[in-house]
């Protein structure tokens, strides 16, 4: 079932990738995806083995380690940070039958799969599985997966997560609808699917227990999620702040003094920088402190499981804050078309946008800080 792609060859240094991609990233919003290419050099980087067990290949790293990585590719490019982040999806198919999963990542832990799973479509039960059609959104890192899901919905199935079925890559048909301002170059098109057969043991109820027990699975989930794409906003920022402080520190043509001299935006600079540098410093804090709770527990406590949803939240909106805040120090060439600053500001604000980093999101933390109904499947 596992369509076979090519495992990573001999690594790229990140300082190479991250330069290349920093080069291309007009060719990116032209293409409004990230190449093939690209995504094999993430191979290299060994993004989409990070969270795949060590006996099946992989690097079993932990979220923090992984998230700095996709906040340094953000930084490069925001779009390709997103197609990156879902590396996270070897965590995600841990629900699979432990067979199906060694099928996929014993064979090559490199494995790229992209999902689009809402709304739930309904599926057909027939005799080897299930019978799937239909058409969904938000396929994001579609162009360079080599397995595609898709969810659906079986009759006499009551459960309130999606069942997700699993598809070679080549039996997924890409629709042609990605055309936004923001993240625009992640390639997050529908896809429609036609009839595929699709066996039992490669579905997966998204949510739900893994059926491995290793300490990456035992991570919340839904938090994983929602931080893998919040490190998506801090390096936006970063880059932002970054591209300031490398222009501000400029002499001017003029002879007037450097922007780096002039006292408004050194208070504006030293704002964001610190909105950025707090959000970026709490978040991994929180993400490490996980991580050591689970080298003695069999899962984290409730209130630092509300608190990894929190900082993931407060890590997307303060980026999107900070990389605002730089643009706003870029003077009138920041409007020009194309230009980074402007890039980088309303990628940041798309990232902050997902449904799990949203406004709604607070809500859900404040809830469950005062012990107080939250929203279904918060945190």
């Amino acid at each position: 079932m596992n369509a076979q792609a090519p495992v990573a060859q001999k690594p790229d240094t990140k300082d190479a990738v991250l330069t290349g991609i920093r080069a291309r990233a007009a060719e990116f919003q032209s293409l409004r995806h990230i190449p093939r290419d690209v995504v094999d050099q993430f191979k290299s980087l060994g993004v989409y083995r990070a969270f795949v067990p060590e006996r099946f290949g992989g690097n079993a790293v932990s979220p923090a380690v992984f998230c700095r990585l996709i906040e340094d590719i953000a930084a490069a490019d925001a779009s390709a940070g997103w197609v990156a982040s879902f590396g996270v999806s070897a965590t995600y198919l841990a629900t699979l039958p432990v067979e199906t999963y060694a099928e996929i990542f014993g064979n090559n832990p490199d494995t790229v799969f992209a999902g689009a799973m809402f709304p739930p479509q309904p599926a057909k039960t027939v005799p080897g599985g299930y019978e799937v059609r239909g058409q969904w959104p938000w396929g994001s890192g579609i162009m360079g997966a080599d397995l595609a899901g898709a969810g659906i919905k079986v009759e006499g199935n009551d459960t309130k997560l999606p069942l997700i079925a699993i598809m070679p890559r080549d039996k997924v048909e890409v629709v042609d609808t990605w055309n936004t301002v923001g993240l625009a170059a992640t390639g997050s098109h529908d896809i429609k699917v036609d009839g595929v057969l699709v066996p039992r043991e490669w579905t997966f109820v998204r949510g739900s227990t893994p059926t491995m027990d290793d300490k990456q699975f035992r991570y919340p989930s839904m938090a994983l999620a929602s931080q893998v794409l919040a490190v998506v906003a801090l390096g936006a920022a970063r880059a932002n702040l970054d591209f300031i402080h490398e222009t501000g520190s400029r002499q001017s043509v003029t002879g007037a003094p450097k922007p780096g001299a002039r006292p408004y935006l050194q208070t504006e600079y030293a704002k964001a920088r610190s909105l950025y540098l707090g959000a970026q410093a709490l978040f991994y804090d929180t993400l490490e402190e996980a991580w050591e709770q689970l080298d003695d527990n069999d899962k984290v406590d409730r209130d630092l499981h509300v608190r990894l949803r929190l900082v993931a939240s407060k890590a997307a909106k303060d980026g999107a804050e900070a990389a605002r805040m730089a643009f706003a120090l870029g003077g009138s060439t920041a409007i020009e078309q194309g230009h980074p600053l402007i890039r980088n500001m309303i990628d940041a604000a798309a990232a902050a946008q997902h449904a799990f980093l949203s406004e709604g999101t607070f809500t859900g933390a404040g809830a469950a800080l005062f012990d107080e109904p939250t929203m279904p499947g918060y945190p």
